[in-house]
């Protein structure tokens, strides 16, 4: 993946993930309280209304420092019953999953500046036939264009799926970082998504249904 001062576009999601970043700081506890609540919420609400599939598995994460707060929707998920699967990044910009519960340990990653569950990797492809996936971004817009971490992480989890069979996936974002379609300049590694989660509820993404 390019650096994000490589070409203008790059340079223009470095600036959006800034701006976003910034703007999350800026919350309160009250506010991200409230958030984690509509997350669970809603985020549960919608998985329960998809078809199940292998076992009821979950791509999901765990949302840390800005990002969404995604806890109490983990715990909502296993509670119902839900295998919830956690990503762990590996060498190339690759990512593996581990089963999630509760009583789950986390250690620092070697190839990012996070913490990733301990426990069995699974490779990608066993997310191919999950229920759904929940996918971490800084925004999306409404051509269903996500700018995410800047890893480039989903982005290659994205494209090793087959794109026509991709279970189910919303991205998490708050309801402000929806933006107007055509906002996101795109490059050709760039993944179109459908649908937004936010503590307000689900959001389609290009309704046109050009995605």
């Amino acid at each position: 993946m390019p650096s994000p001062g490589s070409n203008p576009i790059s340079a223009a999601k470095a600036q959006l993930r800034t701006r976003h970043r910034t703007a999350r700081r800026g919350l309160t506890p009250e506010e991200i309280d409230l958030a984690e609540a509509g997350l669970a919420r809603h985020g549960l609400g919608w998985i329960k209304g998809l078809p199940a599939r292998r076992d009821g598995l979950i791509g999901a994460y765990l949302g840390v420092d800005v990002e969404p707060p995604t806890n109490a929707l983990l715990w909502q998920l296993h509670g119902a019953g839900y295998t919830v699967m956690l990503p762990v990044c590996e060498q190339q910009g690759l990512l593996s999953w581990v089963a999630w519960t509760p009583s789950t340990t986390f250690e620092r990653s070697q190839y990012a500046p996070v913490l990733e569950p301990v426990g069995v990797r699974r490779p990608t492809s066993w997310l191919r036939h999950a229920t759904g996936i929940l996918a971490p971004a800084t925004a999306v817009d409404l051509s269903g264009h996500r700018v995410g971490q800047g890893g480039g992480y989903y982005d290659r989890f994205f494209a090793s799926l087959d794109a026509g069979a991709l279970p189910p996936t919303a991205a998490v974002v708050y309801t402000a970082e929806i933006l107007p379609a055509g906002t996101i300049a795109t490059e050709s590694f760039d993944f179109r998504l459908k649908l937004a989660l936010t503590p307000d509820g689900i959001t389609s993404l290009c309704p046109d249904s050009r995605c």
